[in-house]
């Protein structure tokens, strides 16, 4: 058994899971057989698991996934004109690496927020930090942050900050010139930095207009497109496909 002293001092080391690792397996008489070397291998390895999973489960409850559920192994594929290989390269995040954004296309409910969910799980589970908003509740977290003495810039450098940001509902609803000035920053911040990915029912051909056709259009288009993987998610309306599996 280990000494209360030990236990303390584990705990202040916030080494609490070597802890439980002994009381599980000390009294295990198989472990007695194994050398120094392998008894210390077999906790280094309990310890690691336990610290990273522990870490991906902080990560995943801080990146707010509107759909914390979806996998990139239960994504229905037939039907969609998706390419697989495409979605199972992008679940590497080796597109974050790059720095490269993605842009899910598609109407209401043919899965864009399913698959940018999926793929935001991912880059939590290789240990990136990431974090999904809906555009409107981002712009009203904006005009909220407008009323505190630098409350904008504390909200740009939060948002700058995470290596994937999803961004869902994208050009949903026409914005104010502040707005767009907000945005242009906080993607300007990100550019060449970080990846974004956006969901959105509008086609690259409408975003200028959407945008307000005017600077700051231009330069948000170029800070986007230039550098992003474009993914239409079909015609098939998922929502429906799934309800009629039920039955």
């Amino acid at each position: 058994m280990i000494h209360d002293e030990t236990r303390r001092k584990l705990r202040e080391m916030n080494l609490e899971e070597l802890i439980q690792y002994v009381d599980i397996h000390l009294p295990d008489s198989q472990t007695l057989v194994l050398s120094f070397e392998e008894r210390f291998q077999l906790m280094v390895d309990y310890l690691y698991q336990e610290k990273y999973n522990h870490k991906i489960t902080r990560l995943l409850k801080a990146s707010r996934l509107r759909l914390p559920k979806a996998e990139l192994n239960d994504i229905h594929f037939l039907d969609r004109g998706i390419d697989k290989q495409t979605i199972v390269e992008l679940g590497t995040c080796q597109f974050m690496d790059a720095r490269m954004n993605i842009v899910f296309h598609g109407f209401t409910g043919s899965g864009k927020t399913y698959l940018a969910c999926a793929l935001g799980k991912q880059s939590c589970k290789r240990q990136y930090r990431t974090r999904y908003i809906r555009i409107p509740d981002l712009l009203m977290e904006f005009d909220e942050a407008t009323l505190v003495p630098k409350g904008p810039q504390k909200l740009l450098k939060k948002y700058a900050a995470y290596s994937l940001l999803i961004l869902d509902e994208w050009l949903l609803e026409e914005m104010a010139d502040d707005e767009q000035h907000f945005l242009f920053e906080l993607i300007e911040r990100r550019h060449d930095l970080s990846s974004t990915i956006f969901c959105t029912q509008f086609r690259t051909e409408d975003w200028h207009r959407r945008l307000g056709g005017g600077v700051h259009a231009d330069a948000i288009m170029d800070r986007i497109i230039h550098n992003a993987v474009f993914i239409e998610t079909g015609s098939l309306n998922m929502r429906e496909f799934f309800s009629a599996r039920k039955y």
